[in-house]
């Protein structure tokens, strides 16, 4: 059993940076690749960004690429999420994921993703 929390949320104005953390408790497995998603009101779950099990390689949604990044340290079991230039948009639930095992997955889909934290608000003000 793994537990994922995340935490770093809150009210931001348009512009503003905030950044995420999503630490891993519990029956930890070891290094494998996890994720950001988000969610709006009304909305689908959608893909945010992705990071391999060794943290050199990343992935990106393009509405979100060149103003995000991805990070995690292993050995203290923590995925982080920089988001810079914030815009209204970009409010919603965000929730961190991480698969089981290492290896090489569909880094953009829910489906890859074994657990889920509870998600953290960021609401964007504009």
């Amino acid at each position: 059993q793994v537990q994922l929390v995340e935490s770093g949320g809150g009210l931001v104005q348009a512009g503003g940076s905030l950044r995420l953390s999503c630490a891993a408790s519990g029956r930890t497995l070891g290094s494998v690749p996890m994720g950001w998603f988000r969610q709006a009101p009304g909305k689908d779950r959608e893909f945010v960004a992705a990071i391999n099990w060794t943290g050199d390689i990343t992935y990106y949604a393009d509405s979100v690429k060149g103003r995000f990044t991805i990070s995690r340290d292993n050995p203290k079991n923590t995925m982080y999420l920089r988001m810079n230039t914030l815009k209204p948009e970009d409010t919603a639930v965000y929730y961190c994921a991480s698969s089981r095992f290492p290896g090489t997955i569909t880094y953009s889909s829910t489906r890859a993703y074994y657990y889920w934290g509870q998600g953290t608000q960021v609401t964007v003000s504009s």
